[in-house]
């Protein structure tokens, strides 16, 4: 972790050198900053990029926090925010005559014949509503991974909570995905589907293992990068 200090203002931040010509800033939903560029770059020019972005910085800080909750205090109520497939989306509920969630234009429109105060059963709605395309989404991930093996027997998927990582195995027939995966871009579900279909051939992560997974998912580090920062890792 890097840090950046400009005035009273004080950033940590994520760098990430790789091979590329150009110098790039993300800030992503819960509120981690992201530096990419290339190898050669000294701290100095990096400084003065930062210093340059302060203010687009401090912009998408904003808009951010604005939205961010913990998810143990969720109301499900309008205001919050929620992720899907990498993108954040702001929680709309509204009273209808019919019980229905559904994406549209960067909101999570929910429509309740209950009170619209009523988080209990807003959280059953979205609940029910992300535990379906969860299960659509991995398995449609599952399948078009799995066609780049040619294991004589397929494995089932399974989807189950885990503190610590996005995905795990068992023997040869059981992998199971962490339901949190819903919330990470496909590139990162495909990324732990793949290296679990991995160990199913070799168990360590030695030389053969990664031979096979850069073979099957050759930008599997840049992807990594990505799940490393969302704080779980695999």
């Amino acid at each position: 972790m890097k840090k950046f200090v400009f005035g009273t203002f004080i950033y940590e931040y994520h760098l990430i050198k790789q091979d590329r010509k150009t110098l790039s800033l993300t800030v992503v939903p819960d509120l981690k900053i992201i530096l990419k560029c290339p190898h050669n770059v000294d701290d100095k020019k990096i400084e003065e990029f930062l210093k340059r972005k302060w203010f687009w910085l401090e912009k998408q800080l904003s808009f951010f926090k604005k939205y961010q909750r913990n998810i143990y205090e969720k109301e499900y109520i309008s205001g919050e925010g929620y992720l899907y497939l990498g993108r954040q989306y702001k929680l709309v509920v509204k009273h209808g005559t019919e019980d229905l969630v559904i994406l549209t234009k960067g909101k999570l429109m929910v429509s309740t014949t209950k009170l619209v105060s009523n988080g209990n059963y807003n959280k059953k709605l979205i609940d029910v509503w992300f535990s379906e395309k969860m299960q659509k989404i991995f398995q449609e991930r599952f399948s078009a991974m799995l066609d780049k093996f040619d294991y004589k027997n397929n494995p089932v998927l399974k989807i189950r909570e885990m503190k610590k990582r996005w995905g795990s195995f068992l023997n040869k027939d059981k992998i199971f995905l962490n339901p949190k995966l819903i919330s990470t871009p496909k590139e990162c579900i495909d990324y732990v589907i793949v290296h679990e279909l991995c160990h199913l051939k070799y168990k360590n992560h030695d030389k053969r293992f990664f031979e096979l997974f850069n073979k099957k998912f050759p930008k599997w580090e840049k992807v990594k990068d990505k799940l490393e920062i969302l704080g779980v890792s695999i």
